[in-house]
């Protein structure tokens, strides 16, 4: 059995998910037996609406053990301090990979570290689909400090329409509706990235996905939701700005997009479970 745990919750929203989920499917679509392990309930409903059919909640990254059974294999992606888990880990699962924090992240003991740039991408969105006229903002699933609200003047500059996180709260969405030309419900998140000309985002990992799906891309840079390098985001032709700077994102907006970039590519399993 492979478990993959992917740290989630209200402060940390579900990039981590997103991204475990276009492995798993992967390697659901082999035959392999998989078990996802998320934070919280809510995640696991998304996780569900994304194709994966069964989960468990766990407390954190110490709690895995309490799941998985000696010989099992483990893929860990989380930021959360494991206080010397990982060396119990090593000792008693079969193979256990866990994702690299940085660029400069190496292996600590017997683990095998996954790059911190290794994109996982679902297949669904390399489909082609049609396209409709919009500039989408979506920030991720979590904004519990109120991020939006406190760059009013930026959002007020600009005319697009809000994907709403999973985690926002009810009469955070109605402050919200003031900022915006349309808000979009979370159930809609599939089918916006795929169909949306522009995508601005804070998240890494949806700015990835919208870029397989021939979006033009503008990624916010903000910290403390870093997922992956700039430049690597930068090398897919992404165009990547420091922080809630308007005068620069109406420069990017009014920017063809760009066609000659690196291209994303599909899931290889073998290049990444080595």
């Amino acid at each position: 059995m492979l478990y993959y745990y992917a740290n989630t919750g209200h402060q940390l929203g579900l990039e981590r998910l997103r991204r475990g989920v276009s492995l798993l499917n992967v390697l659901s679509s082999q035959g392999e037996d998989i078990q996802f392990l998320v934070n919280d309930f809510r995640a696991g409903l998304v996780a569900r609406e994304l194709g994966v059919s069964e989960y468990v909640t766990v407390e954190g990254v110490q709690d895995i053990d309490a799941i998985a059974s000696y010989g099992d294999s483990i893929i860990i992606d989380s930021i959360e301090d494991d206080h010397g888990r990982l060396v119990k880990y090593c000792e008693d699962f079969k193979e256990v990979y866990r994702f690299g924090h940085s660029v400069e992240d190496k292996q600590i003991h017997s683990e095998k570290v996954l790059d911190f740039d290794t994109v996982l991408i679902d297949d669904r969105y390399f489909e082609v689909s049609e396209k409709e006229e919009r500039v989408l903002f979506f920030l991720g699933d979590a904004d519990y400090n109120k991020t939006i609200l406190n760059n009013e003047a930026f959002f007020s500059a600009l005319d697009m329409e809000l994907l709403l996180g999973n985690y926002f709260f009810v009469k955070y969405e109605d402050a919200l509706a003031k900022l915006f030309t349309t808000l979009h419900e979370p159930e809609e998140y599939n089918e916006l990235i795929k169909s949306s000309t522009t995508v601005v985002t804070a998240s890494g990992q949806i700015a990835l996905e919208a870029k397989v799906s021939g979006a033009k891309v503008i990624y916010l840079a903000l910290e403390g939701r870093e997922l992956y390098a700039q430049e690597m985001l930068a090398s897919y032709g992404i165009v990547v700005i420091d922080g809630f700077d308007i005068e620069k994102v109406q420069e990017a907006l009014k920017t063809p997009l760009c066609t000659t970039a690196k291209e994303i590519e599909k899931i290889d399993i073998k290049k990444i479970l080595l």
